[in-house]
């Protein structure tokens, strides 16, 4: 599980015109890649919104919503009626850490974060796909689909309802 959170916080603000953005919504497939070259793959919709909130919903192979804001982490997880709140220890800034991209060729920027390499493909001022190898040498690579950016979202979006009767862990 948890080389599913560094994505999480990659793109709680990822996007791409870099300088002009303050919303953006997509549709995503994210692929894991292990060592041994087996794929497992996640889809959903992900919403975020300067500073550093975003909702991830998964819809495949499980649901599960994840919120992110700059204090904590929410996964609710219906399929096993449990929800887990992470603090986050880190001062972790995509914006600021995107800002500093590279462009390295046409539509293909790169920028890095804690020792982390992050290759960013655009079209126009367009994220088409982010990708990076995580701390357990997999390989993960987010492409997005339907891209909004700069749409009016509430802040509301990223307060998650805790269901009463789901287990709640607190770490």
């Amino acid at each position: 599980m948890r080389y599913i959170l560094l994505p999480f916080a990659l793109f709680s603000l990822s996007f791409a015109s870099i300088e002009n953005i303050n919303s953006f919504e997509a549709d995503f497939i994210q692929s894991v890649t292990d060592e041994k070259n087996k794929v497992l793959n996640y889809s959903g919709k992900v919403t975020a919104l300067k500073p550093q909130n975003a909702l991830w919903k998964y819809t495949k192979p499980v649901q599960k919503d994840v919120y992110m804001s700059p204090q904590s982490i929410t996964i609710i997880e219906p399929e096993i009626e449990q929800v887990i709140i992470r603090k986050v220890d880190s001062n972790f800034d995509f914006f600021h850490m995107i800002s500093k991209a590279k462009k390295i060729k046409e539509n293909r920027y790169q920028t890095s974060y804690q020792d982390t390499l992050f290759d960013i493909t655009t079209k126009g001022d367009i994220i088409e796909s982010i990708s990076y190898q995580d701390e357990f040498e997999n390989k993960i690579k987010i492409v997005f689909t339907r891209q909004i950016q700069n749409a009016a979202i509430s802040k509301d979006t990223f307060e998650p309802i805790l269901p009463a009767d789901y287990d709640v862990i607190r770490e």
